[in-house]
């Protein structure tokens, strides 16, 4: 039951879309967030009588949710269906909590069915297939470029979607990293996800030089957790001109944090360098205009925000300004233009834009996935995900600061917290040390702990909350919007709670 105290006159289901649009219009007017998310939970919890830490406020959240329907586009596991779930423990035929979009989303729902069209049309085709049905194998991966685009702020002919993405991150970058005796450095971050800095690394190499100088790793100040933004823009302007390519990520996998991507891409530009994000953990969690920013090229994955599954194509994104470059590429007969790919007279005619950088025919059996995902995103916008992803993600972290942060009031400005390092199960401190600004950050939060975390997170994996485990020492929970619920949050506390005591007795 609702609790008494609602305000009149008010259509309470457009009451967070309100709240939000009106922060997102301060949010880009002015590069600063006013009023902070947890302002507006508080706003909305006065005006109904309710207490934000108790379940009746989620259970209210998510009756007032534009977007809660969606939920119902995804097949969401159940606790019986996990492999490590104790059922004693739980409820078997309630839903799971899941918190892993950051690493493989959910299964669209339509998938299955999309799938099984596309086997069938083999089994009744064969070669036919290329050129029939709802997704031709021969240009399937085409049909998706525009949606994709919207995703990421960027024109159709700007998209491509193939390979994996760091196969992506090494196309663009023999086009992009071209080093001169002057000019031969790149800028990535420390620690960058391993694939990046491998991709990174190799390239160096393939073309002589010394990964440990021409190799530049921003690193967060000693003592901190996070890559302040005027570090990235102070090593751009001293070494800019020596720095061929500045290419980061444009949210940190491991701490969760986003960066300035139009700030940096300019600061780069200025120094003559070229700009480059691998977007693995941006695509659809946060709001991205890569076209506009003037971002030179972008790689993503599929399966984590955007929920096309595991190993599925990525994405490949090359501003329009470079459509008609001569830049060296790796060319295969699928960056030649359709018209002319069939008459074999081995005369280049590439593509206009990205497509040009596609190598061999796509894996056909691969686009259901990416139809079924993309359909979902279509019954929203990426403005209307961040709004609710913005208070999703506030809600678990008052939870969670409340509950256990234990070191200073949660505010605008959350403490900055760093790993304790003792192991006083009597006393557990949980630091999130994504940023307390929700600019800089998505749906992610990186919680780091005063104990070890390794029981801990059995704990909450026998209690089916499904998150991941980061070396040294966090665990990461992410509510991505499409399909997590301000229930599961409080959920997700609850059996954070629980594990936290039994992870306790086992120490």
């Amino acid at each position: 039951m609702i609790a008494t105290g609602k305000r009149p006159d008010i259509d309470s289901r457009n009451e967070v879309q309100h709240l939000c649009n009106k922060k997102m219009k301060n949010e880009s007017s002015n590069g600063t967030l006013t009023p902070h998310p947890l302002d507006q939970l508080e706003e909305i919890a006065r005006g109904q009588g309710l207490d934000i830490t108790d379940r009746k406020f989620a259970e209210y959240m998510d009756s007032i949710d534009p977007i809660g329907h969606l939920r119902e586009d995804f097949c969401y596991p159940k606790m019986k269906d996990l492999p490590k779930t104790d059922l004693s423990l739980v409820n078997p035929d309630e839903d799971c909590v899941y918190f892993c979009g950051n690493s493989l989303g959910l299964c669209p729902k339509k998938f299955k069915e999309y799938m099984l069209m596309e086997v069938d049309k083999w089994m009744k085709t064969g070669v036919e297939g290329h050129t029939s049905g709802d997704l031709p194998w021969a240009w399937f991966d085409e049909l998706f470029c525009e949606d994709m685009g919207k995703i990421v702020g960027a024109k159709k002919e700007e998209i491509a979607i193939m390979n994996g993405l760091t196969v992506n991150l090494h196309l663009q970058l023999i086009s992009f990293y071209r080093p001169t005796p002057t000019r031969y450095k790149i800028l990535i971050e420390s620690k960058a996800f391993p694939s990046d800095h491998y991709a990174i690394e190799s390239q160096i190499e393939l073309h002589g030089y010394d990964p440990k100088t021409a190799m530049i790793q921003i690193k967060p100040r000693e003592g901190e957790q996070l890559i302040r933004g005027e570090d990235i823009l102070a090593k751009i302007e001293e070494e800019g001109d020596s720095i061929a390519v500045v290419c980061l990520s444009g949210t940190q996998y491991y701490t969760g944090q986003v960066f300035d991507i139009p700030t940096i891409t300019k600061a780069g530009h200025s120094k003559g360098c070229y700009v480059g994000w691998d977007l693995a953990h941006s695509a659809g969690n946060v709001e991205l205009h890569l076209n506009e920013w003037e971002v030179d090229f972008a790689c993503w994955c599929t399966y984590k925000y955007l929920n096309s599954g595991a190993g599925c194509l990525a994405g490949f994104f090359l501003h329009e300004k470079h459509k008609d470059n001569t830049f060296p590429k790796l060319r295969g007969w699928w960056g030649h233009k359709l018209d002319t790919r069939f008459k074999m007279d081995n005369e280049w005619a590439p593509c206009v834009g990205a497509l040009q950088y596609r190598i061999s025919n796509g894996p056909g059996f691969l686009g259901p996935s990416i139809k079924a995902s993309l359909e979902v995103f279509k019954k929203t916008s990426m403005k209307e995900l961040r709004a609710k992803s913005l208070l999703l993600t506030a809600y678990l972290e008052v939870l969670i600061q409340r509950k256990y942060g234990g070191r200073g009031k949660v505010t605008n400005g959350r403490e900055n917290g760093t790993q304790n390092g003792g192991e006083d199960w009597k006393q557990v401190h949980v630091d999130i040390i994504t940023p307390s600004d929700p600019a800089q950050r998505g749906a992610q939060l990186s919680l780091s702990f005063s104990v070890p975390i390794q029981h801990v997170f059995e704990e909450l994996t026998k209690r089916g909350v499904v998150c991941d485990e980061r070396k040294p020492n966090v665990i990461r929970m992410a509510p991505a919007p499409l399909y997590c619920s301000f229930v599961d949050a409080y959920r997700g506390l609850e059996y954070l709670d629980q594990s936290i005591q039994a992870a306790a007795k086992i120490n």
